[in-house]
Formats: C-alpha cells, structure tokens, sequence
C-alpha cells in the first residue's frame, strides 16, 4: 500500500471523539454511531458499529485461537453529519465566541450549543 502523503499543519475537524454522528454517503449511508477515533491526519474518522470489516488471524501468544477478528474501518469525515443533540438530526457546525477559551460548538438548524462529549 502506498503511504498517504499529509500535508504540514494541524487539520481542523467538525467532529470530535464522542460525538454521534449520522452516515450520510457510502454502503452505510442512513446508520448512527459514535465516534471512537478522530484520524486528523488523514481526515477520517472510526465510527461504533460502521464500516465493519473482518481480518483473518493466525494463532499467536496474544491469541491463541486465532480465527476471525471483526473491527470498525476509518471512514472519510466528509461522509458523516453530527447529529443535533436536542432534535437528533443532522446538523452542520458553527462556533461562536472569540477567544479560543470561549470558542463553543453551535448547531446550524436548532441554534443550541452542542456539549463536548464525556469520554
């Protein structure tokens, strides 16, 4: 597999670890889930329960039994829409205030601020 050529700088992401997001393009397209892990790097995210894949394993002192491990690909930030936590639905992101201190999440459709996930 080719490496992925990254860019210098720090991405910036609309999702965050915790948050729950709705699949809006791809094989899983209308799922929800939350967000394990947030790939800046890379601009992907792994998602609860999307993007299941399956690896087979030969026996190892880790595991023993070897067989089939199931776990949950990256898929690409642009294919998830953070979901409003008072509505539930889809929703883009704002941010209001202007020092970073201050700086907080705002739901476009509902206008309510969206609290950062507890992890």
């Amino acid at each position: 597999m080719p490496k992925r050529v990254v860019k210098a700088g720090v991405r910036k992401m609309h999702i965050r670890r915790g948050d729950r997001v709705k699949v809006i393009r791809g094989n899983f397209a209308g799922q929800e889930g939350t967000v394990l892990r947030v790939l800046r790097d890379e601009n992907r995210v792994v998602v609860e329960g999307i993007n299941l894949r399956k690896r087979h394993t030969r026996p190892s002192q880790k595991n023993p039994e070897g067989g089939i491990l199931s776990f949950e690909a990256p898929i690409h930030a642009s294919n998830v829409m953070l979901l409003d936590p008072g509505s539930g639905e889809p929703t883009r992101v704002r941010s209001s205030g202007e020092k970073k201190r201050e700086r907080q999440r705002i739901s476009v459709k509902s206008g309510n601020p969206i609290p950062k996930a507890e992890t």
